[in-house]
């Protein structure tokens, strides 16, 4: 009798150890958002390439730590619902955790696909066919669900870093 009431208790107790299971989309605010189009250097045929490039951190809103969160941006030019490029996947968070209240190091998330062109960085922002973009962020808190933090249009700067 007294080894099936020890099982049931380390059960128990087991069960009750996974923590507090974190909402992402409440404990993690986006914060210091600079975007732009970042000067990826010269591709092919000496042209200039450019693509949509954002930079930010996450603030840890709530009263826990929180570690293992990953995190993918979806770039999409305006009017498009279709992914432009591949997109990046970064560990914004790792298993060391981030305390309350404090923030990550800058995350910069960049398309693969951008413009090309021979004209100057700044004169292809200018371009009549120059189309703008917009990028989701999706954020994972360990194997929970992939939720969207927030979506940003990208502004129409270069950015050289």
């Amino acid at each position: 009798m007294l080894v099936p009431a020890l099982v049931l208790a380390f059960a128990l107790a087991v069960s009750g150890c996974g923590g507090n299971d974190v909402d992402i989309a409440r404990d993690l605010q986006v914060t210091d958002v600079v975007s732009g189009w970042f000067d990826a250097g010269i591709v092919e045929d000496g042209k200039n390439k450019l693509v949509p490039s954002i930079s930010l951190r996450l603030k840890n809103g709530s009263n826990s730590e929180i570690s293992s969160v990953q995190m993918f941006a979806k770039f999409m030019r305006v009017g498009e619902t279709e992914e432009w490029g591949t997109p990046p996947y970064v560990r914004a968070i790792g298993p060391d955790g981030l305390a309350p209240g404090q923030s990550t190091e800058p995350l910069v998330l960049r398309s693969n696909l951008g413009y090309t062109g021979l004209q100057p960085r700044a004169q292809m922002l200018r371009n009549r066919e120059f189309v703008d973009a917009r990028v989701e962020l999706y954020a994972k808190y360990r194997a929970n669900n992939w939720v969207k933090l927030a979506e940003y249009q990208i502004e129409r700067q270069l950015l050289t870093r």
